[in-house]
């Protein structure tokens, strides 16, 4: 079988059941409610309605919401484009239809090929989905409290399009880590534990303790908030006092997080992917 067909073969295998769906709507809502939500308190409080004095919300000027509000797209959904990837590949492995793919295409680099190709396109749409679910709320509310959306701004659309990279990225980096682990429930649960926890304990711990916070920054989620530009996280991180490190030039984090992408998928290959199936 040809790449194109082999491409052909995933795209239908993704849109073919109701997950593909199911995981954009709570993108949707997940997303979309974290954006609303903060670009109303944000908003508030650097509007002056909700004055800051007595609450804990950190007081952020209002020209730097904008990417913040918008950048919530990576910063708090690129577990979906994750998991998307994951669960591409271990769905295979759980439900057994890894060898009739590798019947239809017995040369495997080119089968791994075809899920990659599949996954940046993936990718692509659930970018597209990520970001009207940050944009329309977010600059909407922010527009309510008369700050500037910045949505004319050369830069903004630049922002938007390196979010729309990271997507991409974390989705094969998903694909990699399918690959590695073949187990579907460990490799989602090593997904979730390590993105949701372990990482942000990491960082946070980096903010406070000499010569961490420079390894930090080259953590997957540290890498793809230096590439978007712009982080909830770290803006938090230097408002209540964090000793976080100089973030790396948005290039340098793109690169890194290919770097990721690239080694899981190599790997994966090499270990697991070559392997025999039942």
């Amino acid at each position: 079988m040809s790449l194109a067909r082999a491409t052909r073969s995933e795209l239908t295998k993704q849109f073919t059941t109701s997950q593909w769906w199911v995981l954009a709507l709570v993108l949707i809502v997940y997303v979309g409610s974290t954006a609303g939500g903060l670009a109303a308190v944000f908003g508030a409080v650097s509007s002056g309605a909700m004055p800051d004095s007595g609450t804990t919300t950190p007081s952020i000027p209002a020209e730097i919401l904008p990417p913040i509000i918008y950048s919530l797209a990576t910063a708090v959904g690129y577990i979906f484009p994750l998991l998307i990837g994951t669960l591409v590949v271990t769905g295979e492995f759980r439900h057994k239809t890894l060898t009739p793919t590798f019947l239809a295409t017995p040369r495997r680099g080119v089968a791994l090929t075809g899920k990659a190709i599949s996954g940046i396109l993936m990718g692509l749409l659930y970018a597209a989905v990520a970001v009207v679910s940050t944009v329309g709320p977010g600059a909407g509310i922010l527009a309510l409290f008369d700050i500037d959306t910045q949505l004319g701004d050369p830069d903004i659309w630049a922002m938007l399009g390196r979010i729309v990279l990271a997507f991409v990225l974390w989705v094969l980096i998903g694909i990699g880590i399918g690959t590695l682990v073949r187990n579907q429930v460990a490799a989602v649960v090593g997904v979730i534990v390590f993105t949701q926890f372990l990482e942000p304990i990491l960082r946070t711990v980096a903010g406070f303790v000499d010569g961490v916070s420079e390894a930090a920054r080259f953590l997957p989620g540290a890498t793809s908030d230096a590439l978007v530009g712009a982080s909830l996280y770290t803006s938090l991180g230097g408002a209540t006092g964090g000793a976080t490190a100089e973030p790396l030039e948005w290039w340098i984090g793109g690169l890194v997080l290919l770097a990721y992408a690239v080694v899981l998928l190599v790997l994966g290959y090499l270990v697991s992917w070559r392997r025999d199936v039942s």
